[in-house]
């Protein structure tokens, strides 16, 4: 079939049913195997279940309450992470005796599993708020630096030739060549970021946590409610989900100077 027949059909298919197909198809073969018997409840709960016991948990306050802290902490460890990872970025990929004093340090640390850290954190930290967004602003900080820092150093040399010859200040190049180019490193290593903060977050929650989505799992757990715990886990990828859609949309709009690729 000629490629332009192939590509009418697409566009006569609207994009968002499209995408949506893939999760729809599993969620009927989900149903199918538990009306079957093939997949117990007490194993995983079928979708109806779990649909019923989600609108219970909305109509009772305890599900968004627990969204609430859990963005909050999401949220400033994001904040804590991007203000590290950038700035470590900035003084090692701007400077080389800034990149000598940082870049090993970080290289070394970033290859410790952030989750591992957590008995310490507890240590140093106690059981309260802090050891859980220091485990997320941990995990949040390498993904950032490595993209920043890649971006900044992946700038291309003519362009730092040709922004000289102008007459630019050392200050102009970083402010009108070098941070430009190192922006869409950076978009990537903030989608990165997104998606470990989440996965952190999970661990963080586990730490004597008495509120957030991690709370309710582990209450869940306690009680072998299979369908409790599913909720949860649908609302993680839901958020990170809309986080990185988000982020996407930002990409969009400051790097519409730089035209990529959409697929066919």
């Amino acid at each position: 079939m000629p490629l332009a027949a192939v590509a009418g059909r697409r566009a006569r298919v609207p994009r968002w049913l499209r995408r949506t197909s893939g999760p729809l198809l599993l969620l009927a073969v989900w149903e199918v195997l538990s009306a079957s018997g093939a997949l117990p409840a007490h194993i995983l709960a079928p979708p109806a279940t779990i649909a019923r016991v989600g609108a219970d948990l909305v109509a009772d306050g305890s599900l968004p309450s627990a969204m609430l802290v859990s963005l909050q902490r999401v949220a400033l460890g994001l904040l804590l992470g991007l203000v590290v990872g950038v700035g470590l970025a900035l003084l090692s990929g701007l400077f080389r005796a800034g990149e000598d004093l940082v870049d090993a340090s970080v290289q070394m640390l970033r290859t410790v599993p952030f989750v591992g850290l957590i008995p310490l954190f507890i240590i140093w930290f106690g059981i309260g708020e802090t050891p859980k967004v220091a485990i997320i602003t941990l995990g949040v900080t390498f993904p950032l630096y490595l993209n920043v820092y890649a971006g900044i150093r992946g700038v291309d040399a003519q362009l730092i030739e040709a922004g000289e010859s102008l007459g630019l200040s050392r200050w102009g190049l970083v402010r009108h060549v070098v941070l430009p180019g190192a922006l869409p490193g950076a978009m990537t290593g903030l989608r990165f970021s997104l998606g470990i903060a989440w996965l952190a977050l999970v661990f963080a929650e586990q730490v004597n946590a008495d509120s957030g989505i991690g709370f309710l799992m582990v209450q869940a757990r306690d009680f072998l409610r299979t369908d409790v715990i599913v909720v949860c886990l649908i609302v993680y990828a839901f958020l990170g989900l809309l986080a990185d859609f988000i982020v996407r949309a930002l990409e969009r709009l400051l790097l519409q100077w730089r035209p990529t690729f959409t697929g066919r």
